[in-house]
C-alpha cells in the first residue's frame, strides 16, 4: 500500500504524506460489533491526571475484533476489508455461514471474496488461524497466543510479522519483530500472514493538529521547567541537565534504563533479549 504525498501548498502541506487506502474496501462499521468508546484524558477514577498529554482527539468508536478465533472448522468469507481508528492495523469483517459476523485483524494480502478459516486441518495461507504444533518452521505468523485460550496478544501492530524458528519439548521459538526470540507453547494459537497497512511507518504526519487528532496534546521539555517542576529545570539561561543522565519528572532514569525487572516470572521463556543479550 503506498503513500500519498502532496505538493507543499502550505506550511503543513510540506513533506506530509497519508496512506493511500487503497486496501479499504467498506467504509462504514458494522453496527453489532461496535461499542461506545469514553475518554478519560489520562485521568483514573479520582480524577487525578496519571497520564500526561493526554486530552482531546476525535471521536472514536471501538470495533470488537475476535483474537481468539475458536469457531473451528467453518468456513468465513471476507465481507471487507475496514479502517479501524484504535489501531494501526486494517481489519477484516468476516462472515461464517451460519450467519455470524466478527471482525479480525486483517493479514497483507486479504481481499473482499476470500474465505479464510481456523483450526488444526486448515492450509497455511494469510488470515487462516492454526494451532503452532501445525505450523511449519520458518512460516510467518502474527496475532500469537501466550495462554492457550486466551488469545492472540503478540504481533498485532501494522507491518509486523513474527517467525516461527524451531519446535521441541512442547515450545516454539518464536522470533518477535523487535528481535527477541521467545519460548511459546506449542498449544497456542497464531495467525498466518503479515499484518497488513505496511506502509504505516511511512506516513509523513506533517502537522500538529494530525497529533492532536489522535488525543495526544503538547508536552514541554523538562529542561525549560523550574526545578519544582522538573529534575532538568532551572540555571541560568541555557543549562545542562546536571545529571550523568536524563530522567523523569520523578526522579527515575529514561533513555535507555531497562526497567524489566530480571526476576520476572516470564523471564524463563526469553531465549535471546531484543538487545542481543
Amino acid at each position: 500500500m503506498p503513500t500519498i504525498k502532496y505538493k507543499p501548498t502550505t506550511p503543513a502541506r510540506r513533506n506530509m504524506s497519508v496512506p493511500s487506502f487503497e486496501e479499504i474496501t467498506k467504509f462504514t462499521p458494522e453496527k453489532s460489533l461496535v461499542q461506545i468508546k469514553k475518554k478519560h484524558a489520562g485521568r483514573n477514577n479520582y480524577g487525578k491526571i496519571t497520564v500526561r498529554h493526554h486530552g482531546g482527539g476525535n471521536k472514536q468508536k471501538y470495533r470488537i475484533i475476535d483474537f481468539k478465533r475458536q469457531t473451528l472448522d467453518v468456513p468465513a468469507k471476507v465481507i471487507g476489508i475496514e479502517y479501524d481508528p484504535n489501531r494501526t492495523a486494517y481489519i477484516a469483517l468476516i462472515q461464517y455461514e451460519d450467519g455470524t459476523k466478527k471482525y479480525i485483524i486483517a493479514p497483507q494480502g486479504l481481499t473482499a471474496g476470500d474465505t479464510v478459516y481456523s483450526g488444526a486441518s486448515a492450509d497455511i495461507k494469510p488470515g487462516n488461524t492454526l494451532p503452532i504444533e501445525n505450523i511449519p518452521v520458518g512460516t510467518f505468523i502474527y496475532n500469537i497466543e501466550l495462554y492457550p485460550g486466551k488469545g492472540g496478544q503478540l504481533v498485532r501492530s501494522a507491518g509486523c510479522a513474527a517467525q516461527l524458528m524451531a519446535k521441541e519439548n512442547g515450545m516454539a521459538q518464536v522470533r518477535l519483530p523487535s528481535g527477541e526470540v521467545r519460548l511459546v507453547r506449542l498449544n497456542c494459537v497464531a495467525t498466518i500472514g503479515t499484518v497488513s497497512n505496511i506502509d504505516h511507518a511511512n506516513v509523513m504526519v506533517g502537522k500538529a493538529g494530525k497529533t492532536r487528532h489522535k488525543g495526544i496534546r503538547p508536552h514541554v521539555r523538562g529542561s525549560v521547567m523550574n526545578p519544582c517542576d522538573h529534575p532538568h529545570g532551572g540555571g541560568e539561561g541555557r543549562a545542562p541537565i546536571g545529571r550523568p543522565t536524563p530522567v523523569t519528572p520523578w526522579g527515575k532514569p529514561t533513555n535507555g534504563y531497562k526497567t524489566r525487572s530480571k526476576k520476572a516470572r516470564t523471564e524463563k521463556f526469553i531465549v535471546k533479549h531484543r538487545n542481543g543479550k
